[in-house]
C-alpha cells in the first residue's frame, strides 16, 4: 500500500524523456523556463529533435521567512 504523503525526492522530478504527438514516439526533451511568478516558476518541455512543446511543469518556491529588521 502506497503512503498518503508524497516523498521529498519525488517533489521536484524532471522529465528527461517525453512523447512527442509530431516524432509519434518517446523523445529526450529540453526544460526551458517560461514564466517566473511570485509563488514559483513556470517550465516548458520541448522535443529535443522537431522543437515540438510536449509538457510544462511547475516549481513552487520554498517559502520563505520574515525578513529580519536590524
Amino acid at each position: 500500500m502506497c503512503p498518503q504523503s508524497t516523498s521529498p525526492s519525488f517533489q521536484n522530478l524532471q522529465a528527461s524523456a517525453l512523447y512527442c504527438p509530431r516524432c509519434r514516439t518517446a523523445r529526450p526533451v529540453r526544460e526551458r523556463l517560461l514564466l517566473i511568478l511570485p509563488d514559483g516558476e513556470l517550465y516548458e518541455y520541448r522535443c529535443a529533435a522537431c522543437g515540438a512543446e510536449v509538457g510544462t511543469r511547475r516549481a513552487t518556491a520554498a517559502p520563505r521567512g520574515l525578513p529580519l529588521i536590524a
